[in-house]
């Protein structure tokens, strides 16, 4: 595998990440923005608590005004808080939510199967288990999450 197609198999990744997870209430319409950067914000702000929408931006490279779409939706849906800066009121940091939402619990809850199906073009449960672990394998040892 060469680096071109190592960058085409994540495009293929994240597509069917997308489609693997529940439609947002009020459905995808209701919402700017795709699920992409919502998981992309919310990844940071989990790796990052206490940020400000301006420092979110910077590290992502998303534009300010996506990363404030997407902080509005999970606070909407009560994945994070919005807190006063002590040091600046007029700034306001994003952190985590304590609790898991029960969006957050619905989109973990999530199973690629059908995706994966799809994608093969087959929904034999060896051919699913094989490319399933797969992606495990390549999960725990490529996320920083998952090598802690």
């Amino acid at each position: 595998m060469n680096g071109a197609e190592l960058f085409l198999l994540g495009r293929v990744l994240m597509k069917l990440g997308e489609e693997s997870l529940p439609e947002p209430p009020g459905g995808e319409g209701r919402y700017a923005g795709s699920a992409r950067l919502v998981l992309i914000v919310a990844g940071d702000i989990a790796a990052h608590p206490d940020s400000a929408v301006g420092e979110i931006a910077a590290r992502t490279g998303l534009p300010q005004s996506q990363v404030s779409t997407a902080v509005a939706r999970l606070k909407e849906a009560g994945s994070v808080l919005a807190v006063p800066d002590p040091a600046d009121r007029r700034r306001v940091l994003v952190r985590p939510a304590a609790e898991a939402s029960e969006r957050v619990a619905e989109v973990r809850a999530t199973r690629i199967e059908g995706a994966l199906a799809a994608a093969l073009g087959s929904d034999d449960p060896q051919r699913l288990r094989e490319v399933t672990e797969a992606l495990e394998v390549l999960a725990r040892t490529l996320m920083p999450s998952s090598r802690a």
